[in-house]
């Protein structure tokens, strides 16, 4: 589990591609401090495990479903991404649960300044749009983000010149694609409302009680 907080702007090295899936190598500083084998690095939001290890990078396979979900597969030699190891049990949580698996691509529409802020403005499937509301939470590239606004066809977040300095939104431009994954508490709410409960299992969580306590 990771809270959406990079830790440092990594940058590619080396991508070997297979058939249908591919193995990254990145170099990075900050999170090699303490890194092992089989440890979980999210990659512009992306959960990977790492396989190998050296003084100046991590190496980490990238399969067919991640490729096809992800930008990953746009990514090559020299380029940026943001990075944060798994979350430490003492630590703090400074942005939101996001679990590393992407839900799917946004692409950006606009990016412009509001005073000491950057708006950025996407546009998404209905599939990403529905599980997106008015002040929650997002994570873009890995990055967590707070909604500005959201509508049928796009939705919009504002960063801190901070944030955009120490990611790679920073340098991201409109017709740029990026990693989305939704809130996941969205989500696991939707299948529990509209899935079967377990044989014997009842619920007194309605769709009328979860409006009455605020989460309509």
């Amino acid at each position: 589990m990771f809270t959406g907080i990079v830790e440092e702007v990594g940058t590619v090295r080396q991508i070997r591609r297979g058939r249908v899936s591919a193995v990254l190598t990145i170099e990075a500083t900050r999170i090699l401090e303490d890194i092992h084998i089989g440890d979980s690095i999210c990659v512009n939001g992306v959960c990977l495990t790492v396989v190998t290890f050296d003084q100046s990078g991590f190496s980490a396979d990238v399969m067919h479903e991640t490729l096809d979900r992800s930008s990953l597969a746009s990514l090559a030699p020299g380029a940026h991404v943001n990075l944060e190891r798994a979350m430490a049990a003492d630590g703090r949580f400074g942005g939101h649960i996001v679990a590393g698996h992407i839900d799917g691509t946004a692409r950006i529409l606009a990016v412009e300044k509001d005073d000491n802020a950057i708006r950025y403005t996407f546009s998404a499937e209905e599939a990403l749009l529905r599980y997106i509301v008015d002040k929650g939470s997002v994570a873009i590239d890995g990055i967590s983000l707070t909604v500005v606004y959201a509508k049928p066809d796009r939705f919009q977040v504002s960063v801190i010149p901070h944030t955009a300095s120490v990611t790679v939104l920073g340098e991201k431009r409109a017709g740029d694609v990026v990693n989305v994954e939704n809130d996941i508490i969205g989500k696991y709410v939707e299948r529990l409302m509209n899935g079967a409960p377990a044989a014997g299992a009842q619920s007194n969580i309605t769709r009328a009680f979860l409006t009455e306590h605020g989460y309509g």
